[in-house]
């Protein structure tokens, strides 16, 4: 729980609680015993609900083996023209030996492949693809990805000189 619940526990639930707990002793009226049920399966009920919900919005975190599989240019983020020739140009595969292959592609036929490694970095509990590619090496994998994750997977956003952001995710390339 946050903050705001500790603070809120500690001075408030608490000491009426402990209230209650005394005017239940002193009084042995039920009517205190029944504000005691009421309050702390009201707490249960609320860390219990908390708990759920976070399984469905808390962003995933991220392994070295997530980062394995192939990439292609996830065409729905600026669809059109510039994005149906990024996927059909750009798409790398990443290993589970670390080594990272970049293709340069007119369509099915792989024109030419540049080659790297990859390293993973956990600075916040997620863990960072950082590239170390064979130079000379292309221009949209001269940097590291900017990694936007969500509840159930996750995008790369590579930051190319020519072309701007663009943005990969895990799939299979077919010819559309």
């Amino acid at each position: 729980m946050g903050f705001g619940f500790n603070l809120v526990f500690k001075f408030i639930i608490i000491p009426v609680l402990g209230i209650l707990l005394l005017g239940l002793l002193f009084s042995r009226k039920k009517i205190f015993w029944q504000v005691i049920k009421v309050i702390v399966l009201g707490i249960f009920g609320l860390i219990a609900i908390s708990s759920i919900l976070q399984i469905f919005i808390s962003k995933k975190v991220l392994d070295k083996d997530d980062y394995y599989g192939d990439y292609i240019i996830d065409k729905s983020y600026f669809p059109g023209k510039q994005s149906k020739w990024q996927y059909d140009h750009f798409r790398f595969n990443i290993k589970d030996n670390d080594s990272v292959l970049f293709y340069v592609t007119d369509k099915a036929k792989i024109q030419h492949i540049y080659r790297g490694t990859i390293s993973t970095v956990k600075p916040y509990g997620s863990a960072r693809l950082n590239l170390n590619m064979q130079q000379p090496t292309h221009h949209v994998v001269t940097t590291n990805p900017t990694i936007y994750r969500s509840t159930w997977g996750f995008i790369l956003v590579f930051n190319s000189s020519k072309f701007g952001n663009m943005f990969f995710t895990k799939g299979n390339w077919e010819d559309k």
